[in-house]
């Protein structure tokens, strides 16, 4: 049965590529293995839908022909019929007739010779960052330190120990890969699979390395620097291809960081721009004044005009969150007008008479 990647990501069949990523995001952040709702085989399903949804061009085939198109390039499932004959009655991977009987073996060798074999991956690793809010608006690189299963330094990966030379692998004869034929119910077929002694490599080290004992990896404490881009969010999650855990013989999964920014004491961001309040005499928003503003660059004068009311806003071009090349938001401040508890005799005179005069 095709697989519902939409459903699976709890997103509409019209949803745009910014929607998908942020309900790819949000599960995987939910999901993965290292985290307490952590679902290992919800992980890869979450994984899977993405890896589809958000290219085009697999988004287009698998709308057309759903999740089974990518075993012939489109058009027929392995759960289905095939020129017309219905494979239904058959068990995939059971017995007929004294015959060893693999759906997936017979299509692979007619359309294109041999079970395709997925490629090892290291495992993903999830991890959080707080930052300041300064560092939020202008961005800053971290290094953090991560206990991990990483290449060895020794050998550089190989398994081989310094100075040792290559022997060809006994197990494939140097091949790399191994042909294994099987008889099915409808005759004889043959498939190839990546050697697990060498790893595909054909040669194999005379002498393993004595760090890793001959596994090319080992865990150990990795320094990773993250440059965290300007204007970044709380909650946003970054993804480092490839710095997650390391395996023989394949890719490194993935790092992906969330992020966690703490709040500022006077702004609040929004968008681009930078948002605060400022409280200001009644004097100063009447006849005009000047106060001095604690902006993310430093203390700045700012000029009240004459006859502010309350609410108004001001604007401090170019003080705002970075953007693009040698651009900034700017800063935008709310006026609050403070009004006096008490008042002079001389104060309440002269408010007396503004009032006379309908001011």
């Amino acid at each position: 049965m095709s697989k519902d990647y939409y459903q699976t990501l709890g997103v509409d069949k019209k949803a745009s590529k910014d929607d998908i990523k942020k309900a790819f995001r949000t599960l995987a952040h939910k999901y993965h293995p290292d985290k307490k709702t952590g679902d290992d085989a919800k992980f890869k399903e979450i994984n899977e839908a993405y890896s589809i949804l958000s290219d085009d061009s697999k988004r287009a085939q698998y709308d057309q022909f759903g999740s089974n198109f990518g075993a012939s390039g489109g058009g027929y499932s392995q759960q289905g019929d095939f020129g017309g004959f219905d494979f239904s009655q058959f068990t995939q991977g059971g017995n007929s007739g004294g015959f060893e009987f693999d759906f997936s073996d017979l299509f692979g060798n007619a359309f294109g010779g041999g079970r395709r074999q997925q490629a090892k991956r290291g495992r993903d690793i999830s991890i959080d960052i707080e930052l300041s809010f300064e560092e939020s608006v202008f961005g800053v690189e971290r290094t953090v330190l991560l206990n991990k299963v990483s290449k060895c330094d020794s050998c550089a990966g190989s398994g081989a120990e310094n100075g040792t030379e290559m022997i060809k692998c006994s197990t494939c004869n140097g091949n790399g890969q191994i042909r294994e034929v099987k008889r099915t119910f409808f005759g004889q077929f043959e498939t190839t699979n990546t050697c697990e002694a060498c790893l595909g490599k054909g040669k194999i080290p005379k002498a393993k390395c004595s760090a890793c004992h001959g596994q090319g990896i080992l865990k150990k404490e990795s320094e990773i620097k993250v440059k965290i881009p300007p204007g970044i969010d709380s909650g946003e999650m970054m993804r480092l291809t490839g710095a997650g855990e390391a395996v023989s013989g394949g890719q490194n999964g993935d790092l992906y960081i969330k992020i966690y920014v703490k709040k500022h004491s006077v702004f609040r961001k929004d968008g681009h721009n930078l948002l605060m309040d400022l409280n200001i005499k009644l004097s100063d928003a009447l006849l005009g004044g000047e106060e001095s503003v604690n902006t993310l660059d430093g203390a700045i004068k700012v000029k009240i005009p004459e006859g502010v009311t309350h609410g108004e806003t001001l604007r401090i071009k170019n003080k705002g969150v970075p953007y693009e090349k040698n651009y900034r938001g700017d800063i935008l401040i709310k006026l609050h007008i403070s009004l006096p508890r008490k008042l002079s005799k001389e104060a309440r005179k002269t408010i007396e008479n503004l009032k006379k005069e309908g001011i």
